[in-house]
């Protein structure tokens, strides 16, 4: 019972008081309501990107596509860079950030680590990307690296032309085994 009395005491002695911050109620200065302005360029999307290399994007929170003057299966010459002269075919396009991969040139070491137990870890050799202002379109016929030029033919068909020989890169036949190639890497891919 001495225990019950002591608690009550202390509890009485703890009641809000008047004066006390608990009891009173907060009032404001009269404030114009603030405005929140939501962020102008959110960027959900980040297509193999580094979080230090984020782009710009649309308002669809989609990258935006850079046009460049090279396609796949372009053959081209680096122009600047480690591996300045080299001549190779473009495998790979990346237009958010503007970069190519060339096939045997800008190679790279990357250690990967074993997958399965028992299995040695491996050091490769990859292909990284270059930037594509790094790369110029190069003719097999003239060895020569040229800008490229566009041109309307007869028929009406917009192509691409190396400027320096007047040589026209995109042609149809070109395209259709180009695309026989890639077929067949992703059934053999599928295959195994």
């Amino acid at each position: 019972m001495a225990a019950m009395a002591a608690l009550q005491s202390s509890m009485t002695s703890l009641s809000m008081t008047s004066n006390s911050f608990f009891g009173q109620r907060l009032s404001f200065p009269s404030v114009s309501p603030i405005s929140v302005k939501s962020p102008e360029n959110t960027c959900l999307i980040v297509a193999k990107l580094k979080p230090w290399e984020r782009k710009e994007c649309k308002p669809n929170s989609l990258p935006i596509l850079h046009k460049m003057h090279v396609k796949l299966g372009d053959t081209v010459k680096v122009i600047s860079g480690d591996d300045k002269g080299k001549v190779g075919e473009v495998t790979k396009i990346f237009r958010h950030n503007s970069t190519v991969v060339v096939k045997e040139i800008n190679l790279k070491t990357k250690h990967v680590k074993s997958r399965e137990e028992g299995e040695p870890g491996q050091i490769i050799k990859i292909e990284a990307p270059i930037h594509s202002s790094n790369v110029m379109l190069y003719s097999k016929e003239q060895n020569v690296a040229s800008r490229v030029g566009h041109k309307v033919l007869d028929n009406g068909k917009r192509v691409r032309y190396l400027i320096k020989t007047g040589e026209v890169i995109d042609s149809a036949e070109q395209w259709k085994t180009l695309k026989e190639e890639q077929n067949k890497k992703t059934e053999v891919a599928a295959a195994s």
